[in-house]
């Protein structure tokens, strides 16, 4: 799959520590795990018309993510404070949306956690980009670490509410996700223009892929909300 891709690149372009390392062997698994259909009884219960509804707002919030991101940790050396603070202000209001898309099904305290786990992806993918400006490798490897715990967090948490979401899924889609970023960053710093719009078409299909794979599992999981 072309994020697996993506990944082998991120390790390589930023001459990474081994921290990131097993995350390629998670990647590279994962092409085998998701988009499985759902069963007959959530098939059965679910409303067509509300499930199809429900993946769009998840994809288009999840596409919202990348695109806020990218102009968060992206624009830090070059944007105003007032420019600063207005992307700061449109990257939390679209993570806590996405948070939220779980709290009818488990409430809001595990909608807050989903969310603390969002936003420290998003800050390890900031001081990653903060250190690759600095030519910090000592910080970019500290980044690295701290995307790779927090890819094994979400492993954890999504996997301990939805058995429809097994751990080293979770685990192999936000690992590849976090490297989406870090290759992306690397362009930037080089100067590859070029081979930057394949790299974002990379990223919208996975985060689809993440979006798609939460859906699939809410609905299996709780299909009678849904019908």
């Amino acid at each position: 799959m072309e994020f697996s891709i993506a990944l082998e690149h991120a390790v390589m372009e930023s001459s990474m520590s081994k921290t990131f390392q097993p995350m390629a062997v998670l990647v590279l698994v994962l092409a085998g795990m998701v988009g499985y259909d759902f069963d007959t009884h959530a098939a059965e219960t679910a409303n067509p018309t509300r499930v199809a509804e429900m993946k769009q707002t998840h994809r288009d919030l999840w596409l919202g993510h990348i695109y806020w991101v990218q102009h968060a940790v992206l624009s830090n050396s070059t944007s105003s404070p007032a420019e600063r603070n207005v992307v700061k202000k449109e990257v939390d209001a679209n993570t806590k949306q996405i948070a939220s898309m779980l709290t009818p099904f488990y409430g809001e305290a595990r909608s807050q956690k989903f969310l603390s786990l969002l936003d420290i992806n998003i800050s390890a993918v900031r001081e990653y980009s903060e250190a690759t400006v600095a030519g910090n490798k000592s910080q970019q490897d500290a980044a690295l670490a701290r995307l790779a715990s927090n890819a094994n967090d979400f492993g954890t948490f999504l996997s301990g509410i939805n058995p429809y979401l097994p751990e080293s899924t979770v685990r192999g889609l936000i690992a590849a996700h976090g490297a989406h970023h870090v290759l992306q960053i690397n362009q930037y710093k080089k100067k590859e223009y070029a081979r930057l719009d394949e790299t974002w078409k990379m990223m919208r299909e996975h985060v689809y892929v993440i979006a798609d794979t939460i859906t699939e599992a809410l609905v299996k999981q709780f299909p009678e909300r849904l019908s």
